[in-house]
Order: structure tokens, then sequence, then C-alpha cells
């Protein structure tokens, strides 16, 4: 099979090859995957993970990519929940190859069922996103309606996500970023807008939620104007500045089948909008994924066309 591999962390992106690959078998609980899209995060490549498996063995070439969507071609050992010939998407093991190729094995609790009216490019754009968005607003953020959410990145893909589901949750959003994205962010539902380069974070007053993508002296100072008792949830790794009163939490986001289904829905009745921004053939893959400008949206490989 055709498939993205890496062999170089140094290189990062800029060392991305397609190449052939010999088509995964399927485990106990596996499913094989014929991939229609593939999203992709540029940060995997510094991510131990991409580089080596749990028990911290080199396990380059590696395949990178994570989300996924396609159809079932077959069925491991114990498989139940899902058939071959079904449409589903989700999101892949961390340590095992990835979804920049032709076919995968993935675990069959890792994939939820993709309705037929969506477009497999759009459901390749969701799991790590919407699920990001999930977790960090109702599992660790227990966000509740009349809240107030700082949504940092507003414009980009997870930021995006964040404040929908925010709002529709009955929150307050403001969102952040730099002077080009207000329109957007602002577009994806915002109330309002903070530019980082220009406006003074502080003039936001208190809030119930911090969802952080940024880290390091914007955390520090988005921990500050979170209330007694509110949240920071951070996605950028331990978290270095803790609200006086309240919690902090930093997660990796993980694969959920029931909310795979909520937030797919979502999409299909027009509560929920994806933010790609720019879908590239399989062919074209390396140069998609090595941009020239700046992207603030989802980069999704139709692998097959």
């Amino acid at each position: 099979m055709k498939a993205i591999v890496v062999t170089d962390q140094a290189a990062g992106t800029a060392g991305m090859t397609l190449a052939e690959r010999p088509e995964p078998p399927a485990a106990i609980n596996d499913v094989i995957v014929q991939i229609h899209a593939s999203g992709f995060v540029p940060t995997e490549l510094e991510w131990p993970s991409t580089w080596a498996d749990r028990a911290g063995r080199d396990k380059t070439p590696s395949i990178p990519g994570h989300e996924l969507a396609g159809v079932v071609t077959a069925l491991g050992y114990g498989t139940t929940g899902l058939s071959v010939g079904q449409r589903v998407f989700g999101l892949a093991d961390w340590h095992r190859d990835g979804t920049l190729a032709e076919y995968v094995a993935i675990e069959a609790r890792n994939l939820a069922p993709l309705p037929g009216d969506v477009d497999f490019a759009v459901g390749a754009s969701l799991p790590i996103s919407g699920l990001t968005a999930w977790q960090g607003l109702f599992q660790h953020g227990r966000l509740q309606a009349g809240q107030t959410v700082l949504a940092h990145g507003a414009a980009g893909a997870v930021g995006t996500m964040v404040t929908q589901l925010a709002r529709e949750a009955g929150a307050y959003v403001i969102g952040t970023g730099r002077t080009a994205d207000r329109e957007k962010a602002l577009d994806f539902g915002a109330h309002e807008f903070v530019d980082l380069d220009n406006d003074a974070l502080q003039d936001v007053g208190d809030v119930d939620l911090v969802f952080d993508v940024i880290g390091g002296d914007v955390q520090r100072r988005s921990a500050a104007l979170i209330k007694a008792g509110g949240t920071l949830v951070s996605i950028v790794g331990p978290v270095e500045a803790r609200p006086a009163d309240g919690l902090a939490v930093d997660f990796v986001v993980e694969a959920d089948r029931a909310e795979l289904g909520e937030i797919v829905q979502r999409v299909r009745d027009g509560r929920l909008r994806t933010n790609i921004d720019d879908v590239a053939s399989f062919d074209d893959a390396v140069g998609a994924l090595n941009p020239t400008t700046r992207r603030n949206g989802k980069t999704v490989i139709r692998v097959r066309p």
C-alpha cells in the first residue's frame, strides 16, 4: 500500500515521503479500514509516540496521522460492534502506525459509524479537534450554562470547535488570537474577540473556564483571570500556571465512540461547522503538509479520490 512515512525526527514534516509499505494485519479486536480521508496535526512529529512504541523501541519508518474516515474491510478475531463494508471515522492509537496510508489496523472501540450523508473529508477533520474540545469543556472543564469561557486560538481547528460547543451549551465565549483571526473567530460564534498582539488580556475580567492551546506567558496571564472554583484546561503539556482558587488540568484527547457520535450528529443537523483549511490528494500530501503560509484550520488528505 502507499503511505506517508517519516524516518528522521529532526527533519519534521520536511522529511515526509510517499512510500510503499506492507498492508497491516488485524490483531485481536482490530478492524482494517480502507482509508478515504486522513487528518493530520503538525505537532505529531514532536510526539515521542510517533517515533517509538510503548516499550520505547524505535518504530521508524513511522506512518503519521491519527484521524481517519473510511470503510471497514476486515475484522480481527473477537471484534464486535462493527461490520465489513461499514463507513467509520475515528482516532487511531498514538503508538501504532497512523492514517496517512491506504489502510490502517485500528481497535474497533476507537471508531464510530460515519453517516452516509457526511463526506469522508469532513469525518476525518473531526476526531482530534472535536473530541479535544468536547472533553476539555465538558469532562475536564465541567462547563455549565451561563458560564464564561476564554477560548485561546479561537480561529484554529480546536478553537472553532471549542467556541461552537461552548456557545451551544449556553456559555459566553471570548475568543483570542492574532489580529487577522478576529473575523473568523466571530464568524464561528465568539461573542467577543481579544487580539493578543494589541489588546490587554486582563481587560477581559473574570472567567469560569480558560481553554488554553498556547501555553507560556498567555497561560500565566490567563490563570489570573479565573474565578474561584473555575478551571484552566490545557492541551499544551503540564500546566505552568495555576489559578489561585481553582483547578488546572492538562490532558491528552482519547477516542470515544459515543462522543464522536454526538459530534457528527451536530455536524449533520447544522449545529457544528467544520474548520477545514485545505483538502489535498494523496499524491500532493507531502506538499500540503508542508505549507508555506499559516494555516487556521485542518489539513485533510483525501487518500481515495
